[in-house]
């Protein structure tokens, strides 16, 4: 199964055409503190096995980390579990940052809320 990818400039026409995306931060709490993709929720990496049936089917989750490796493998292990609604933001936060998109201070965390 193909991991599949999409980049910054994607993502971030998506999100400003209003698409109903959901975006997932899934790095470390520490990492999350210094800045995240606006309207990302934050699901930690070794967190999403148990959130797993909690995970919306009918729209494209779009999971990222701080580079796209992290969250390649974390769409290569949903993809295994049978969800085929991921994709991987290519490049990670930094790629998007390096395009010049918004980087906004974390939320208190929400539970549950995708």
């Amino acid at each position: 199964m193909l991991v599949k990818e999409i980049d910054a400039t994607e993502l971030a026409s998506r999100l400003q055409a209003g698409d109903d995306v959901v975006l997932l931060d899934i790095r470390s709490d520490a990492e999350v503190a210094q800045g995240v993709i606006p309207g990302s929720e934050h699901l930690a990496m070794h967190l999403i096995p148990l959130k797993l049936q909690d995970l919306p089917r009918d729209r494209d989750i779009v999971l990222y980390c701080r580079s796209g490796a992290r969250s390649y493998h974390a769409c290569n292990f949903l993809l295994q579990q049978g969800v085929d609604n991921v994709l991987n933001l290519r490049g990670g936060i930094i790629g998007w940052a390096r395009q010049g998109y918004e980087i906004a201070a974390p939320r208190q965390a929400q539970a549950g809320g995708f």
